[in-house]
């Protein structure tokens, strides 16, 4: 655990320049050339840029010292830095601008919460998923909300470019249109206007949700109710599930052998218990 931590708990002022470009010399990592010494004499860069939207706990996020945790940052030390030799850097990028920032070559992958999805997959190639997650209803403590039906007629908060403003679209056409939807840059913002009354409810992965309920218990709830989780059989969370997402790390589509070597990679932590340490650290409930 120490190891896969250590290797990717970066603070970010050595992943961004001024210009806001890649220019580290990592072996062809990056928006930058392929003229340092670096790419043409190894075969594997030394370092790889990781574009993710930070904040976005627990997966990434800054401790007040200013130190990147969470658990994409340590599966992120796992992968790429104990099983391939390769020092992360996080660069922190808007996720609804984040998939052309990595085929414009910014970074070279992305570790950011993502969901494997078809639209996203005509525009990058995805490792195998190493994460399930759910989209969810946070409602305030007090709301006379009690199921997403009481929604209609209503504001809801949401993240931009996530797959929490797909399910909240999907309501919305569920609803014929009687649904209103503020869509926000970054969903600390989404639960600040729920906590402001801006907004009736918030959509949103469950186990970022969960951060933030178990932050204002008095103040906050999930939604409750049978689900997409329940309905595929699986063993669901104890509120209701809108959708069933996996996680995986995006890649460029013209990057197959780094994919493939991830791919083994995220199958070796699985094996040898690494994976199950970083998930307690983060997920014990």
């Amino acid at each position: 655990m120490a190891g896969a931590g250590g290797a990717a708990a970066l603070g970010l002022a050595g992943c961004l320049n001024s210009g806001g470009s890649e220019t580290t010399t990592d072996g062809g990592d990056g928006g930058g050339g392929d003229t340092t010494t670096t790419q043409q004499t190894s075969s594997k860069p030394q370092s790889i840029t990781i574009g993710s939207d930070i904040p976005y706990p627990p997966f990434e996020f800054e401790t007040t010292s200013g130190e990147l945790k969470g658990f994409d940052v340590d599966i992120a030390g796992a992968v790429f830095g104990d099983q391939l030799g390769m020092e992360p850097k996080f660069k922190d990028t808007s996720f609804d601008t984040i998939i052309p920032s990595l085929n414009n070559k910014n970074f070279r992958v992305i570790m950011s919460a993502m969901t494997i999805t078809d639209k996203r997959a005509e525009k990058v190639d995805f490792s195998d998923p190493y994460f399930t997650a759910y989209q969810t209803i946070v409602v305030k403590e007090n709301s006379s909300i009690t199921k997403k039906e009481d929604l209609k007629g209503k504001t809801v908060g949401v993240q931009k470019g996530t797959t929490g403003e797909g399910a909240a679209q999907k309501l919305k056409s569920d609803f014929n249109g009687d649904l209103q939807i503020n869509s926000y840059d970054q969903i600390a913002a989404a639960f600040s206007s729920l906590l402001n009354n801006q907004v009736a409810a918030v959509i949103n992965d469950n186990t970022v949700s969960a951060e933030y309920v178990s932050k204002k218990p008095d103040d906050l709830r999930f939604l409750e109710g049978d689900g997409a989780a329940e309905e595929a059989g699986r063993d669901a969370p104890p509120y209701l599930t809108l959708t069933i997402e996996d996680y995986g790390i995006a890649f460029r589509q013209d990057d197959d052998d780094l994919r493939e070597q991830v791919n083994e990679a995220l199958q070796t932590i699985r094996d040898n218990g690494t994976y199950d340490e970083i998930y307690n650290e983060y997920f014990k409930g």
